[in-house]
């Protein structure tokens, strides 16, 4: 792997310094807290705790979690069914400082603070700058010097490893990690379809960590479900090479495949989805350079019909003041897109009405574009969907 220092196997060297991030003891596979199973609008405690061990039980210890998921219930949800569960030394926990919650400079402590006390624990094993961007995000982390802050608390032992989630330009993108050599790693949008996206340009970013030895943790492997739920023509292509494999785990073996990922975090709401990644992982096999081929052919195919590049996060739906459910909404445009006589697609529209906004319903305020982290024009999306549906 590009970047190994070969006298100290598994450890990443990166500009000149030897890290302390041993590839060989990071799982390929992550649990992202963010889709936790849900009951009575509650995350349901028992199931967490059941697909939780069985991920430990495969041999898998990385938890990714943030301030914001699940309305911040997501951190206590990590400490009842981890940190109180399993030995501090077990797992892997991290988290991520947001942005938008920091409005003067006491709030950078406050916030780490608190989020400590959610989690139950005494430090952090990697902490991150939550979906750097452009603009207000970045400018918020330069503004209260959350790179040095990071420093800081690393020297105290309350993070481990610092880095940050990056949702922005690789203009950006070169600017900081060529300013800051303090940071270990970088969390990255990266999946076959997403490559040549002019929104998320993930195969630049990715050159440009790559040519640094920078090691990646990498989300939306899977597109937010997207790249599990394929059109039957594209389906059929992965099938006919090998009909034994999900259809997940084709876009998440094409990111494992990539030199450099260290951790691939998968958002995991149900059993079935733990135990097909589990599966996946357990005896990883990178891509041939047949399967590659395959994998280029569905992406071309995919991108003759442009779909919503909405991944779920749910980050527009908090402060939509008419709530609509908005990934929702738009799941079943781009399902009509592929095939627009389903039926079923409408019928699943029907039902969401009955239990939130309709797409007419958009008033347009633009809330929900100003924290996208794929940068959707949200309301002319709406507009269309509305078109289309009501």
């Amino acid at each position: 792997m590009p970047g190994r220092n070969e006298d100290l196997p598994g450890v990443f060297k990166t500009r000149g310094y030897k890290m302390k991030i041993d590839l060989d003891k990071m799982p390929k596979l992550g649990f992202g807290l963010m889709r936790l199973p849900e009951k009575d609008g509650q995350i349901d405690h028992e199931r967490v705790c059941t697909m939780v061990d069985k991920y430990m039980a495969a041999g898998m210890n990385y938890f990714d979690t943030a301030y914001i998921y699940h309305g911040g219930k997501s951190e206590v949800a990590a400490r009842e069914a981890i940190v109180k569960r399993y030995k501090r030394d077990s797992f892997m926990l991290a988290t991520k400082l947001p942005a938008w919650e920091i409005k003067k400079a006491e709030d950078v402590d406050r916030i780490f603070n608190e989020q400590l006390e959610r989690a139950g624990v005494d430090f952090f094993d990697f902490y991150l700058l939550h979906s750097i961007e452009d603009g207000y995000n970045y400018d918020t982390y330069v503004k209260y010097d959350c790179f040095e802050w990071g420093k800081k608390m690393k020297a105290e032992g309350k993070i481990k490893h610092f880095g940050f989630s990056f949702h922005g330009s690789p203009e950006l993108l070169k600017t900081i990690v060529d300013s800051h050599p303090e940071v270990e790693f970088v969390q990255i949008q990266l999946n076959y379809l997403d490559r040549q996206s002019p929104e998320v340009r993930s195969q630049e970013l990715y050159d440009i960590l790559s040519k640094r030895n920078i090691p990646m943790i990498v989300m939306e492997p899977v597109k937010g479900g997207m790249l599990a739920n394929l059109a039957p023509k594209e389906a059929a292509k992965f099938k006919a090479v090998r009909p034994e494999k999900s259809i997940a785990s084709w876009a998440l073996r094409f990111v494992g495949s990539q030199p450099g990922v260290m951790t691939i975090l998968s958002g995991m709401s149900t059993e079935e989805q733990m135990d097909d990644n589990i599966g996946t992982f357990a005896s990883f096999e990178p891509l041939s350079e047949e399967e590659m081929k395959v994998v280029d052919e569905v992406t071309e195919d995919m991108l003759t019909v442009p779909q919503i590049g909405c991944t779920g996060c749910r980050y527009c739906c908090d402060g939509c003041p008419m709530k609509i459910e908005i990934p929702e909404v738009f799941e079943i445009v781009n399902t009509l897109r592929r095939c627009p006589n389903d039926g079923n697609a409408r019928i699943d529209y029907e039902d969401l009405k009955e239990e939130s906004g309709k797409a007419a319903d958009c008033v347009g305020c633009g809330q929900c574009e100003k924290v996208c982290p794929q940068h959707l024009p949200i309301i002319e999306l709406m507009k269309e969907a509305a078109e289309m549906l009501d």
